[in-house]
């Protein structure tokens, strides 16, 4: 075949192929595709409990991350009837940890959790727990006033609970967070009861001290003293952070410089991965536990 003949008949399959296929032979953007909008449709537009998802469900529990036609199937079609709602903090940790250290925690474990549990969706995390605004001068620490983070713990599991969700749990990663999250659990129990809702408070989620004990024990990382270093910061918090990014926890700058160590542990960052996913997985499973027997004991 001559080269005439075989610019001829490249010309001929361009001539027949689909739009979008010519411009990408020739190395073009292709054509925008032709929309045809309804006439009395608004833009954005309303949304209808009928509009069809057009396109597949992710893998993601996150409802900040949903979008509205995912969420009503996930809780309408697919039974994702339990919602979870996290609080965190924002405060001091030493040099390597940023202030938002629980709340990298929490967007670990939280993920493990509702995969461990099923059919359960994860709040936007609450970031600030309870403090006096007036008096935190230390950088970065931030705090909701103790009337302001109630209000803001009741109307987001009142916003769950008027969107069809049966079973609201809070979890707090701090020892700040405990005490708020139980009255406010108690009280909307409280509130709803007859309403076949089950709203609880998960104390078991907070069990740093069994964590040490099988990072000890069990997998063989041995912090005899968490608190050698002065930090607020120690090896099983820097494994859970380092799986949402090793760079919370300032990781490839402290191997720079020859700190990739906490209290006499040095971090490896495939091994620290390793280590928190187990961790992950060993709160995960206890917090579990604890939620089915809030459930049989209903």
């Amino acid at each position: 075949m001559n080269r005439r003949t075989t610019c001829a008949l490249a010309l001929a399959l361009l001539a027949g192929a689909p739009a979008v296929a010519q411009a990408q032979a020739r190395g073009q953007r292709p054509p925008p595709p032709e929309v045809i909008r309804p006439a009395d449709q608004r833009v954005p537009a309303p949304y209808s409990y009928d509009m069809v998802r057009p396109v597949s469900m992710p893998d993601n529990l996150w409802m900040s991350e949903l979008t509205i036609l995912e969420m009503r199937d996930l809780v309408g079609s697919y039974g994702y009837n339990t919602a979870l709602i996290l609080n965190g903090t924002m405060e001091a940790n030493g040099p390597y940890l940023t202030t938002g250290k629980h709340n990298h925690v929490l967007k670990v474990t939280g993920d493990r959790i509702a995969r461990t549990l099923g059919n359960t969706l994860i709040a936007p995390i609450i970031m600030i727990d309870q403090g006096d605004p007036t008096s935190t001068d230390t950088p970065g620490r931030l705090v909701l006033s103790p009337e302001t983070l109630h209000a803001v713990l009741r109307d987001m599991a009142t916003s769950l609970k008027a969107q069809g969700f049966t079973e609201i749990f809070f979890l707090g990663d701090s020892g700040s967070n405990q005490r708020m999250l139980a009255d406010v659990a108690t009280e909307l129990a409280d509130e709803w009861r007859g309403e076949d809702v089950l709203v609880a408070h998960v104390r078991e989620y907070y069990n740093y001290g069994d964590v040490l004990q099988y990072q000890n024990e069990v997998l063989g990382m041995v912090e005899l003293n968490k608190d050698l270093d002065g930090y607020h910061d120690d090896y099983y918090i820097s494994s859970l952070i380092m799986n949402d990014s090793p760079d919370h926890i300032r990781l490839p700058q402290r191997k720079a410089v020859g700190l990739d160590h906490i209290n006499s542990l040095y971090i490896d960052e495939a091994e620290g991965l390793e280590i928190g996913r187990k961790i992950a997985q060993f709160r995960a499973d206890v917090t579990v536990a604890a939620i089915q027997e809030l459930r049989r004991s209903r």
